[in-house]
């Protein structure tokens, strides 16, 4: 698809009801935060992720969304090695593991769009330094989302963090705008150049969603024909937010009504 159509400046009216759909995206991430355990299913955490977006009159663009067949569940839940797209179901989680939650929410026709990796139980140092730099990978590329600075600014902040600690960054996955539909223009790439790319402006909306790999940027599909995985089987991590662009910077739209990260609270903050 053409990443440069749908490049749409949203008005403050629109800004206004995207912070409510990211503050309600917030809110079912940090419910399925405070479930993640041993022995809960990835099904599970789908449902409470459902009862939340039910309770505020929200739903997920994830569900049936079209690909090789429909997407059947409302979040993504991708448990160690696989990066992105993760199908819910019977699977438990077990001490050690870790889990990336990519959650939408569609409220008044408006699109949130959020995601974070967290442990499950006791985590290895390995694993615990590659959830605190995909985070802080994010809030690095957050920063440079100000009016006047380019796109490559922000994508090369993502790769600047985690490439300088030998991790990898996709090169197959992208952020990318939000808005009415849960895929805008433009795509955000996890890497680039800085001073090149589109000129950012005031009323942009994009989702960055950094994900990061170790020993390798390469990845595969599952025949689920969803799940991506990385081709080396090592562990991987996902951290997103929404984020408008504003005339004094970015404000993050998927973040709690008190503007903490909806995983903060579980154990995890930058």
């Amino acid at each position: 698809m053409s990443w440069d159509r749908q490049i749409n400046i949203k008005s403050p009216q629109e800004l206004a009801i995207m912070r409510e759909a990211g503050r309600i995206n917030a809110e079912a991430l940090a419910a399925v935060a405070a479930a993640i355990a041993p022995g809960v299913t990835t099904g599970e955490l789908n449902e409470i992720a459902e009862s939340v977006l039910k309770k505020y009159g929200a739903y997920s663009p994830f569900k049936n969304y079209p690909g090789p067949y429909p997407y059947p569940a409302s979040i993504c839940t991708s448990v160690n090695e696989e990066l992105v797209h993760g199908i819910p179901g019977n699977r438990k989680l077990k001490n050690g593991d870790i889990i990336s939650i990519d959650c939408g929410s569609v409220f008044k026709g408006y699109v949130g769009d959020a995601a974070f990796t967290m442990g499950v139980g006791e985590i290895t140092k390995e694993n615990k330094k590659l959830l605190e730099l995909t985070e802080k990978a994010l809030f690095a590329g957050i920063n440079k989302m100000k009016p006047g600075n380019f796109l490559g600014d922000v994508s090369a902040a993502v790769q600047n963090v985690v490439e300088s600690h030998n991790l990898h960054v996709t090169r197959e996955y992208t952020g990318h705008g939000v808005g009415r539909r849960m895929h805008e223009g433009p795509q955000v790439p996890n890497y680039g150049t800085p001073g090149k790319g589109m000129l950012l402006k005031a009323g942009m909306t994009i989702a960055l969603e950094p994900m990061v790999l170790i020993g390798t940027n390469q990845t595969k599909v599952t025949p689920d024909e969803w799940t991506v995985v990385s081709l080396n089987g090592m562990n991987t991590a996902h951290f997103e937010h929404s984020v408008a662009i504003t005339e004094t910077g970015p404000v993050i739209l998927t973040v709690l009504a008190d503007g903490k990260n909806p995983w903060d609270f579980a154990g995890q903050s930058k």
